[in-house]
């Protein structure tokens, strides 16, 4: 007789005790009956009440882990490009953030929306900006731990979600001004959502029409979840519902389709927005199996041998959950390095973080599954049964270390973002009445200026001489500048001009500036920036 995934054991050695069996089934049956309308059975003893109070707890206490360690340091990193663009669209007025989304970014609209009421409320921080991703991680682990319990097992779900809460990518996201660590919520709770009610064999309409909603919303947070269809076939094979479930879903998709056909229409006109993509070399082997997820070789390995061990331990005890989890971990990843060679350049390590819940689940089989066969050759159980899953976890914690605190430092993004601290120095060392210029021959989410357009307050009192149109008065993202010779009337106003540089790039905006009578004065390193003071009295001569 096959038993159902919620109720199937994890790996352990022994059968459960009758005292555990029975208070598993009083949960269940307590449960069912609560269901029903206007039926009030007789009151549960504590014990049973207890373990229905924990068993909705866990997930949550789980959670609210993962969303401290992804908070914790949030702030310190400074922006960087892609937050840039998040920033400064929550920064426009809603009729210009419309105008933007219809040029460029539709597929980022709900996002900016969201936070453009956040920002209103909290202001422009790092911190403040970063903190709903964190959140979104904590609901993310949730949803991975519930997921599991209803695939794996109960230890195995909360190792899992353990585990997802150190993933290098979901720390990462748990820090970034962007909609990917909402995409990771959104894709477990809705596989969550489609295993029960496969699982229960839910035909209601109304059901399935808020199920197709709720797909269609996670396509406006993020087109890419259009992946998960692969995962949730997988669902259905897996779990063998019948035809009728197959229409409901059909339904359900169907209806989806229609009310995200605007996203999608946007996201299709708007796709030479990922042209860049054709010039980085994203689609590489050391990505797919290192960079997309796991962020360093060590972590890599250790990752992918709890992978490869609870995928073939799913496999081997016939849980359904080794279709949908492999599925979910392989797919998506494939399908985009089959387009990115055959259709248009698609992939980016940053777009399948939506699969790091599979990734964990399948790190915490592995765990679980290990143990249990430790456990058997050395014919332990009872109170060692979480020594070897806690080891685990924390020998996995520490390999993710050093990812994290990279993360966390001053320039943690984008390989050295440094646009806050440019901000910082300008603000420290330019008096009011001083110009400012930025080096504009670099690609514009590395531009300086945009240490201005995000920490105005810090340049305060200066003038921005090259600037023509601020990116708030238009319909695109970044500002119009004019080039630096045509900026000489503006420049020849003041005394001192602060130019922002990159390190290593052409310096024509300096030898510009001294064929218009400045001279450099003096020159600051911040990181992968130089600052130079430039003034129209020449130094003196020693």
């Amino acid at each position: 007789m096959s038993t159902s995934p919620l109720t199937e054991p994890t790996p352990t050695v022994g059968a459960a005790s009758p005292a555990r069996s029975a208070d598993a089934a009083g949960v269940t049956l307590a449960a069912r009956d609560s269901a029903r309308p206007g039926l009030r059975g007789p009151r549960l003893p504590a014990r049973f009440r207890t373990a229905r109070t924990r068993h909705t707890l866990i997930p949550w206490a789980i959670g609210l882990l993962a969303a401290l360690v992804s908070a914790a340091g949030s702030g310190n990193a400074s922006y960087w490009g892609d937050e840039a663009a998040s920033v400064m669209s929550a920064e426009r007025s809603i009729p210009n953030l419309f105008a933007l989304l219809g040029n460029i970014d539709a597929v980022h609209g709900s996002y900016y929306l969201f936070l453009h009421f956040w920002t209103g409320l909290v202001g422009t921080g790092e911190f403040a900006v970063r903190l709903p991703s964190a959140v979104a991680v904590g609901v993310a682990a949730a949803g991975t731990v519930m997921l599991g319990r209803q695939l794996l097992g109960g230890r195995a779900a909360i190792v899992a979600g353990l585990l997802f809460a150190v993933i290098p990518q979901v720390t990462m996201m748990g820090q970034e001004a962007r909609s990917y660590a909402f995409g990771m919520a959104a894709a477990v709770w809705l596989t969550n959502w489609l295993v029960a009610l496969v699982r229960r064999r839910d035909l209601s309409p109304r059901t399935w029409a808020l199920f197709g909603v709720a797909v269609a919303a996670c396509l406006y947070l993020f087109l890419y979840l259009a992946l998960l269809a692969l995962v949730h076939v997988a669902v259905f094979v897996a779990f063998k519902p019948g035809a009728r479930m197959w229409r409901a879903w059909a339904r359900a998709l169907v209806l989806a389709a229609v009310l995200a056909a605007p996203v999608v229409f946007f996201g299709l006109a708007q796709r030479g927005q990922i042209g860049f993509l054709a010039r980085r070399n994203y689609a590489t082997l050391e990505s797919a199996l290192v960079g997309q997820w796991f962020g360093s070789a060590f972590f890599a390995v250790a990752a992918w041998a709890l992978i490869v061990v609870g995928l073939v331990a799913a496999i081997r005890s016939g849980r359904r959950a080794a279709l949908v989890l492999g599925v979910w971990v392989i797919a998506p990843t494939a399908l985009l390095f089959l387009g990115n060679a055959l259709i248009t350049p698609m992939y980016n390590l940053r777009y399948v973080a939506f699969c790091t819940p599979a990734v964990a689940l399948l790190m915490g089989f592995g765990v679980t599954a290990l143990a249990a066969l430790v456990r058997r050759r050395r014919r332990e159980g009872g109170a060692t049964g979480w020594m070897l899953p806690a080891l685990a976890i924390l020998t996995v914690a520490s390999l993710a270390a050093p990812v994290y605190l990279a993360q966390r430092g001053p320039y943690g993004k984008d390989g050295g973002s440094d646009l806050r601290q440019v901000a910082d120095a300008i603000e420290r060392n330019a008096s009011p009445g001083d110009a400012v210029v930025f080096a504009e021959d670099i690609k514009p989410s590395q531009k300086p200026r945009l240490s201005i357009d995000l920490y105005p307050d810090r340049f305060a009192g200066l003038t921005d001489v090259a600037l023509v149109t601020p990116f708030t008065a238009r319909d695109q993202l970044w500002d119009v500048v004019r080039p630096l010779p045509e900026a000489a009337p503006a420049l020849l106003e003041h005394n001192t001009v602060w130019a922002v540089e990159r390190e290593g790039r052409s310096l024509e905006d300096i030898a510009e500036l001294q064929r218009l009578g400045f001279y450099p004065q003096q020159m600051i390193q911040v990181n992968r920036s130089v600052i130079y003071r430039m003034v129209r009295t020449p130094p003196e001569l020693p």
